[in-house]
C-alpha cells in the first residue's frame, strides 16, 4: 500500500512539474535554479542548467525517485520492531546486510565514528 502511495504521489508531481515545465518553462528554470542553489549544485561551474535541468520530470528522474523513496521505506526503524536489514558496504568493498552479522543470541552492537 505505502509502495502505491509513493508511486502516485511521484507520478502525480512528474506529470504536474512536467506540464508545469511546458507551459511556463522561464518559471520553472527559476524554480529548478532556485532548488539548485539549496543544493550547492549550482557552484560547480561544470554544472549547466542545460546539462542538468531538463531532466527534471523526465521518465529516469520518475524512476530515480521511486527507486530511492522505495529503499527509504526499508530503511525506517520503529521501536519495539525488529531492526532494518540495511545494506552495508565492508572495507573490502562487499554489499552485505546489517542482519548478515548477528551470531546466535548475541546481540550486535553497532558502532557509528569517523575518522579526517
Amino acid at each position: 500500500l505505502q509502495k502505491t502511495l509513493i508511486l502516485l504521489q511521484v507520478v502525480l508531481s512528474v506529470v504536474v512539474g512536467k506540464t508545469l515545465m511546458v507551459l511556463f518553462p522561464n518559471a520553472m528554470k527559476r524554480y529548478i535554479l532556485k532548488m539548485g542553489e539549496k543544493s550547492r549544485m549550482n557552484r560547480n561551474p561544470k554544472f549547466s542548467y542545460e546539462n542538468w535541468g531538463p531532466t527534471f520530470f523526465s521518465f529516469k528522474y520518475l524512476q530515480f525517485v521511486l527507486k530511492v523513496k522505495w529503499k527509504r521505506l526499508e530503511d525506517e526503524a520503529f521501536e519495539g520492531q525488529p531492526a532494518p536489514n540495511t545494506p552495508v558496504v565492508t572495507l573490502g568493498g562487499e554489499v552485505r546486510h546489517v542482519l548478515d552479522f548477528m551470531k546466535d543470541n548475541r546481540p550486535l552492537i553497532l558502532n557509528f565514528g569517523s575518522c579526517t
